[in-house]
C-alpha cells in the first residue's frame, strides 16, 4: 500500500518504561532548557534591548510573543514532518534553525529584524525540537509516564537557573548582541538532543499491518459519515486524500469534544504563563532591587519550578487523585499567586513570591502533557500535542504583549501579572468543565468513531467484514 510505503514512523511496540527510555527523558530535559527555559531566561535582555532601541515594553515583548506563538503554531507542522521523515532529522534541523535565529538576531538593527530571527525563526526552530521529542518520551513511558514528563520538563527550571545569572553576566561583559551570539552557539546542543531519539522497532505482519491501515480507513470515513449523514451510499469507499491526512495529522481530534475543552484551557493559561517569566526581572528593578539580585529571582523561581515539577510529578505517579483534580487546585493556586505579586516590593518579598510562583508553576506544567494524553490516547498523542500548541497559540502571543499595554498605560509592572492571574483563573473554569465532562461519561469525550452509540460495534462490524473478505480472497 503507498500509504505503507511513504510513513517512515516506527511506532511503539509497546512503552519501555525505562532502558534507552531514560535518555529519551534526557534529550527531552535538554529540549526543555534550551527551548522553553531560553524564552523565560529572555527577561533579562528585555530591559537592554527597550533601552537599546529607546522603544515601549508592549513592542519589546513582541519578540517573545512572536517566538512563543511561532511554537505553538509551528507543532502541527513538527508533529506532521517527524511523522514522515521521523523525529531525529526533524529535531537536527529544527536546532540548526535556532541557532541560526539566534545569531542572525544578534546583529539585528531594528525590532522587526528582532521579530523575524529571535521571534519567528528561533521559534519555528523550537517547534521542530519540542513536538516530536516530548512526542517520543510518551511512547517509550506508560506506567511511569508521568514521573518521566515531570523529570523531563525540569530541564526548563534547572536551565532558567543556569542561564539567567549567566546571560545577565554576559550581557554586561560583551553587551546583549555578544550574549545572544553565544546563545545561539548553546543552541547547536539541540541536534545532539535529536541524535539521541532512537525509534523503536516493530516489526508487523504484513496482514496485522494491512488490517490496522484499514481501522484507520474506517475511523476516517466514520468521520466522514458523521458530517454527511445523506451520503452515506457514497461514502463507503474512503478517500485516500483523507486516510493520508490522518495518518500524518489527525484533524479529526477538532470533533473531540474534551479535547477542544482541554485546548480552551491552553489559550488562557498561556495568556498568563509566558508574562510572568518576562516581567519578573524588569518588576523588579523599577522597585529599586540591583539587577544582580533582580536575576536571581528568576534563579530562585527555577529552584522551586523543579521541586515542584518532581515531587507534583511522583505525586501524580502516585494516581492518589484524578490528574486532572490535581491541575485544577495548582492552576487555581498559579493565578492567586500571580495576584498578590503587586504587593511584594522589597527583595525578600519578591523572593518569597519567586519562590511559591515557581513551586505552583512546576506543579502545573509537570501533569499538563499526562492529562493530554489521559484525554486523546497516547496513540493520537502527537497530533493531538501539535493541535493543542496550535489553539494555545492565540494565548502564547497575546499573553506579553497584553501585559505590556497594561504596563504602558499603568505605568506599572504588577499591572502584568495582574492580567496573568485573571487569565490563569479562567483557565481554570474550562478544566472544571471537563472534570463534569468525565464526570457524565459524554460520548462527545471519545474518539469520533465513537461519537454516537452505535460507532463502536459498527467499527468493529465492518473491520470484522474487512477480514472476512480478505480470508475468502
Amino acid at each position: 500500500m503507498e500509504l505503507r510505503r511513504k510513513s517512515r514512523t516506527v511506532q511503539p511496540a509497546g512503552p519501555l518504561d525505562g532502558g534507552y527510555g531514560w535518555f529519551i527523558v534526557l534529550s527531552t530535559f535538554l529540549v526543555f532548557g534550551l527551548t522553553f527555559g531560553v524564552i523565560k531566561s529572555f527577561g533579562v535582555f528585555f530591559v537592554e534591548i527597550q533601552h537599546y532601541f529607546a522603544t515601549t515594553a508592549t513592542a519589546s515583548s513582541w519578540i517573545t510573543s512572536i517566538s512563543v506563538a511561532t511554537v505553538h503554531f509551528g507543532a502541527p507542522v513538527g508533529s506532521a514532518l517527524s511523522t514522515y521523515f521521523g523525529h531525529r532529522p526533524v529535531v537536527v534541523v529544527g536546532g540548526l534553525l535556532s541557532s541560526i535565529g539566534m545569531v542572525a538576531g544578534s546583529y539585528a538593527q531594528d525590532l522587526l529584524q528582532l521579530y523575524i530571527t529571535v521571534g519567528f525563526l528561533t521559534g519555528f526552530g523550537y517547534a521542530l525540537t519540542w513536538t516530536p521529542t516530548v512526542t517520543m518520551l510518551g511512547w517509550y513511558f506508560e506506567k511511569r509516564r508521568p514521573v518521566a514528563n515531570a523529570l523531563a520538563s525540569t530541564g526548563e527550571c534547572i536551565l532558567t537557573f543556569i542561564l539567567t545569572p549567566s546571560f545577565q553576566f554576559m550581557v554586561d561583559q560583551y553587551s546583549w548582541r555578544g550574549a545572544m551570539l553565544i546563545m545561539g552557539a548553546l543552541q547547536l546542543n539541540l541536534c545532539l538532543c535529536g541524535a539521541l531519539l532512537r525509534p523503536l522497532n516493530r516489526h508487523i505482519p504484513p496482514k496485522e499491518l494491512e488490517e490496522k491501515e484499514h481501522e484507520l480507513e474506517l475511523l476516517s470515513q466514520s468521520h466522514i459519515d458523521s458530517r454527511s449523514s445523506n451520503n452515506r451510499s457514497d461514502s463507503k469507499k474512503s478517500d485516500p486524500l483523507n486516510v493520508k491526512i490522518i495518518r500524518y495529522v489527525d484533524y479529526t481530534l477538532i470533533a473531540n469534544a474534551r479535547f477542544m475543552v482541554y485546548s480552551m484551557f491552553g489559550v488562557f493559561a498561556a495568556l498568563g504563563f509566558f508574562a510572568p517569566s518576562l516581567f519578573l526581572v524588569p518588576y523588579a528593578r523599577s522597585q529599586g532591587v540591583e539587577e544582580y539580585q533582580a536575576a536571581s529571582l528568576m534563579s530562585i523561581s527555577a529552584v522551586l519550578d523543579l521541586l515542584g515539577r518532581v515531587l507534583f510529578g511522583w505525586v501524580a505517579n502516585l494516581r492518589l487523585v484524578k490528574t486532572v483534580h490535581q491541575l485544577i487546585v495548582t492552576v487555581i493556586l498559579l493565578g492567586i499567586v500571580l495576584l498578590l505579586c503587586p504587593l511584594a516590593t522589597t527583595f525578600t518579598q519578591l523572593a518569597l513570591f519567586s519562590a511559591g510562583y515557581g513551586l505552583v508553576f512546576g506543579a502545573t506544567v509537570s501533569i499538563h502533557i499526562t492529562v493530554l494524553a489521559e484525554v486523546v490516547g497516547v496513540e493520537r498523542l502527537g497530533s493531538a500535542l501539535g493541535f493543542f500548541m496550535l489553539i494555545r497559540s492565540s494565548g502564547g502571543l497575546l499573553g506579553p504583549p497584553l501585559a505590556g499595554i497594561f504596563i504602558d498605560k499603568m505605568s506599572d509592572y504588577g499591572t502584568g501579572f495582574l492580567m496573568a492571574g485573571v487569565a490563569l483563573l479562567v483557565s481554570a473554569l474550562f478544566l472544571l468543565v471537563l472534570q463534569q465532562m468525565n464526570k457524565k461519561g459524554t460520548g462527545r469525550g471519545k474518539d469520533v468513531n465513537l461519537e454516537n452509540g452505535k460507532g463502536h460495534e459498527d467499527l468493529k462490524q465492518r473491520n470484522f467484514n474487512f477480514r472476512k473478505r480478505n480470508s475468502h480472497s
